[in-house]
């Protein structure tokens, strides 16, 4: 595989002039005023790769003009993933991109192997290095590429998985035939162990984690993606909005610039991958690079932010252990957040079917024993998104 490394970098380091520019872009006053303006970088780890402090999450987003607005404005990396809206996201972006040169942009994707009790993060007989493959080549050919610059194990849940001979082998092989430039993980549970994990492997180049202000366990993240940086690994944060509102009812918005502000004020957050869907939040998000320093007002808000439940699970796992059923509530928490915070039902519907949930899964409960130490409902919320599961899955897309 031939890259132009040279042609790669110089359109990717954005320095002072700032955008990535295409014919269509001369046209656009918003990228004529992007243009001048200067845009903080880092580099990504030793993969050698100078990135925006904030890419694109491609993962609700369907409108292919936002793309190519992105892409004008000065975006340059644009995550997504093999599970994203039915695999309809990866053709969305193959449409886009093969109207833009190979190397004016960084693509990355993700697939979760197969055979994985979701529950106890055990293998099992479907964990397979090709099926794990074969999914990768769908990614491939929905994107209409030859590589994809990162390709992540999607979730796995523990250090076993991430060090499986299977998928390490798979990733290695990957990256020999030149289909991937660079191999990751992300995760967004029981990060320090699979963090610790991606280190020790000395296979993995980059780390994508849930890290927020309200994470709980955010200090220890913020510990484990130091070592990881320390050891060359390249760290993208991924929801930094944590949740993006405050309650069920969409009225208490979190202050989304300033979510997006405290993560990528740890220097060893080298990008982040914010979800965006409209043009607003495209703005918003990139008016971030030219300031990280947080205004009087946003710190308040954020202090004040972490003092209420919000829709974000802050991932402490408390909660299974204390169920009497033994329910994945961490993970029915993040479909709650998908349903209510992000209005992405379909990716709700998604994590409840991963984990066989019934529309009704405390139906045979007389109390629910779980006390989160947020103060989260977690029974109503339980009852609330599961009744997801009495619709058929087409009728949420």
């Amino acid at each position: 595989m031939n890259f132009n490394r040279r042609g790669f970098l110089k359109s990717s380091a954005l320095g002072a002039a700032g955008a990535i520019i295409s014919s269509s872009a001369l046209g656009n006053p918003l990228a004529k005023q992007r243009q001048n303006l200067p845009v903080i970088t880092r580099k990504l780890g030793k993969t050698g790769l100078e990135l925006p402090i904030v890419s694109f999450g491609v993962m609700r987003s369907d409108n292919a003009n936002l793309i190519r607005s992105a892409l004008e404005m000065g975006y340059v990396h644009f995550d997504s993933a093999y599970s994203y809206m039915g695999g309809r996201n990866e053709q969305m972006l193959g449409e886009v991109f093969k109207e833009y040169p190979r190397d004016s942009f960084v693509i990355s994707t993700k697939v979760q192997a197969d055979g994985i009790d979701r529950r106890t993060g055990a293998l099992g007989p479907g964990s397979t290095k090709e099926a794990f493959l074969a999914k990768f080549e769908e990614s491939l050919g929905r994107l209409q590429m030859d590589y994809v610059d990162i390709f992540y194990f999607h979730q796995p849940p523990n250090r076993e998985v991430v060090l499986a001979p299977q998928y390490l082998e798979a990733l290695n092989e990957i990256k020999k035939q030149g289909k991937a430039r660079f191999v990751g993980l992300s995760t967004h549970s029981n990060e320090p162990e699979v963090i610790q994990a991606a280190i020790d492997s000395n296979v993995y180049d980059i780390v994508l984690v849930g890290y927020n202000f309200k994470h709980q366990r955010a200090g220890e993240i913020k510990e484990k993606i130091a070592l990881a940086a320390q050891k060359g690994l390249g760290i993208i944060g991924m929801k930094p909005m944590a949740g993006a509102f405050m309650d069920q009812e969409r009225q208490h918005p979190i202050n989304c610039k300033a979510a997006l502000k405290w993560v990528l004020q740890d220097p060893n957050v080298h990008t982040t991958i914010p979800g965006i869907t409209t043009f607003e939040m495209l703005t918003e998000n990139f008016s971030v690079m030219e300031n990280l320093e947080l205004t009087e007002e946003e710190k308040n808000h954020l202090e004040e932010a972490k003092l209420v439940a919000g829709l974000y699970c802050g991932g402490c796992d408390d909660c299974t252990h204390q169920c009497k059923k033994h329910l994945p509530v961490h993970e029915i928490m993040r479909a709650f957040m998908y349903a209510y915070g992000y209005r992405d039902y379909d990716h709700a519907y998604a994590v409840l079917e991963e984990y066989n949930l019934s529309s009704s899964p405390c139906a045979d409960c007389n109390e629910c024993v779980v006390k989160c130490p947020k103060g989260i409902l977690v029974a109503d919320r339980i009852a609330s998104v599961s009744k997801l599961r009495e619709l058929p899955r087409n009728m949420l897309v």
